[in-house]
């Protein structure tokens, strides 16, 4: 009776397995997904990684990447390549989704004021927002649907123009990276009523 139920027991768990992995390879990722990587050469490179509000993971060797709507073995693929030039054989990466995020349900939108701010550049979603009193730069960076791979992160503008003189000038510039790095942004100031954020395009090598 004992090893009948250790075989069931093997059975299922197997079976589980296999369905855990088949679900693994169909899920695409998304922002606030929590990635579990393993390189079995350098354990030191194993680490889980959050999933960023655009998209994109840092990881050593590799930089920024971006995962938004990729596989866990497409993610594998990718962070492999990127660290094998310091391996002297090509390294063995396990990627899994640790914790998806789940979005917490809708909320019926307060009424009250808003201010009306503009997103350009090398955003997925430029354009016209409209931002409650209080919005921060970047708080707002996070409704411009994440940047495209041409975006120069680390020189985003936060342009505004003088109601008296008609003059525009840029009051701000942010690094997007180093929040990517886990760092803290000491300077994130509050926008006003027809703000502009820009974001530019990369040069050459940068």
């Amino acid at each position: 009776m004992k090893r009948l139920f250790l075989s069931l027991l093997v059975v299922f768990i197997t079976v589980f397995g296999v369905q855990s992995a088949m679900a693994q390879d169909a899920y695409r990722i998304r922002p606030g997904d929590v990635l579990s990587v393993e390189v079995v050469q350098d354990p030191s490179l194993s680490r889980e990684i959050l999933v960023l509000p655009d998209g994109s993971i840092n990881y050593p060797f590799v930089g920024t990447l971006q995962v938004r709507g990729l596989t866990v073995a497409q993610v594998q693929q990718r962070i492999a390549a990127g660290i094998s030039p310091n391996f002297a054989v090509v390294p063995d990466v396990f990627v899994s989704v640790s914790q998806i995020f789940v979005p917490p349900p809708p909320v019926a939108p307060l009424p009250g004021p808003t201010i009306d701010i503009f997103i350009q550049g090398e955003v997925a979603a430029p354009g016209l927002v409209e931002v409650p009193p209080g919005t921060t730069l970047i708080q707002a960076l996070s409704v411009g649907g994440g940047f495209t791979s041409f975006a120069a992160t680390r020189r985003i503008q936060l342009r505004r123009t003088n109601a008296h003189t008609g003059r525009t000038s840029i009051i701000a510039t942010l690094d997007y990276r180093v929040l990517e790095r886990g760092g803290i942004i000491t300077h994130d100031p509050v926008l006003a009523e027809g703000d502009v954020i820009l974001v530019p395009q990369r040069r050459l090598f940068e």
